[in-house]
């Protein structure tokens, strides 16, 4: 979770820079009467590290800035490589929001000290209370879930109920899995641990390596593409990554299956974003942030990348909806973080590498 600081890519600046007008402050006059030379301007510019692809934030600050003349200058990299950069620059950072996803890189960037708490009734009303962090530190933005994918050629849907019975014998070299170094699979792992307890988790995921059909793949399109190839029958993997191959292909011979609806609910997680604790601009973020939790913005942010609203106000896009309703896990997701390490271990001893 703690790569080394690589250099970042500034990939995008959306707008130009505010007008050398607009930062001209009034002189002051020969009587000393400085008020006019004191008076605060109005942001016209907000900076958010972003480890959001370009394509998936760029069209939203765009509209952010036609809504309100607010500029949004953003720098895109990985989570953990934005995180070192906030750590290293400390007061001097420019960045005044730090957006980034799953709630376990949330997490840790809270516990590193780089967000600041933010009192706000619209995102109180917006955001529900378990995708949203207990001290306000953060704020879920979009709900992603991770959920089964299965051979539609091979697997009947009567054979699915649980993430708990891909660990019984029935799905021996059935299974494939995306690799334990990534955050998503702690952070369901984590909230398993949460919900069922370490000792029972141990067993299951246990019992997931001992069902693998190949080595666990480098991420979850690869998993997916595993099954096609009849390699494994079933996997598990984030929605947008299913929404993507869909897209690609809308004859996939792949389907997405719903588990745990008699108990728990599907795992479910968030890209969010949170204020850092040395935003040069934190009014103009806390705005930022707002909008972005607000229905008119809320559709528009979660079908960039086939997501579903955190506002539970706002229908996910049509193309989603396609894959049916279903019963959501509402542990709080700050757990996913709150027992990382905890998870990282447990899959570490069972030899899920």
């Amino acid at each position: 979770m703690k790569p080394q600081l690589p250099s970042l890519r500034q990939l995008a600046t959306v707008g130009l820079l505010t007008s050398s007008a607009g930062l001209l402050l009034s002189a002051c006059s020969d009587s000393g009467d400085n008020e006019t030379s004191e008076t605060a301007q109005e942001p016209t510019e907000v900076t958010v590290y972003s480890a959001r692809a370009e394509h998936l934030i760029q069209p939203i600050f765009e509209r952010y800035t036609e809504e309100t003349g607010v500029k949004v200058r953003y720098i895109t990299d990985n989570a953990g490589a934005l995180i070192q950069r906030l750590k290293a620059e400390g007061s001097n950072t420019p960045a005044d929001l730090l957006l980034t996803v799953d709630a376990g890189n949330l997490w840790q960037a809270s516990q590193e000290g780089l967000f600041q708490p933010v009192e706000s009734e619209v995102l109180e009303r917006n955001i529900p209370e378990h995708l949203q962090a207990d001290d306000n530190e953060w704020f879920g933005l979009s709900v992603r879930a991770r959920t089964i994918v299965y051979s539609t050629e091979r697997v009947d849907p009567s054979e699915l109920s649980t993430y708990e019975a891909l660990a019984d014998d029935q799905w021996e070299g059935r299974l494939c899995l995306r690799t334990a170094k990534k955050v998503y699979n702690q952070s369901l792992v984590a909230t398993m641990i949460n919900t069922l307890g370490e000792e029972q988790t141990e067993e299951i995921v246990g019992g997931w390596v001992d069902n693998l059909a190949t080595q666990p793949h480098s991420n979850d399109t690869s998993a997916m593409e595993a099954v096609l190839a009849g390699q494994c029958d079933v996997t598990l993997v984030n929605t947008y990554y299913f929404g993507r191959l869909q897209k690609e292909n809308p004859d996939v011979k792949l389907a997405i299956f719903w588990p745990n609806q008699d108990g728990r609910g599907v795992h479910v997680n968030v890209s969010g974003a949170g204020l850092t604790r040395h935003a040069k601009q934190p009014e103009a973020a806390k705005d930022l942030l707002e909008w972005l939790s607000s229905p008119q913005a809320q559709e528009a942010f979660a079908e960039a990348n086939q997501e579903y609203p955190a506002n539970d106000s706002v229908e996910p896009s049509d193309f989603v909806a396609e894959w049916g309703d279903f019963k959501a896990d509402s542990v709080n997701v700050e757990s996913a973080g709150r027992l990382q390490s905890d998870a990282i271990k447990l899959m570490d001893r069972v030899n899920y590498r």
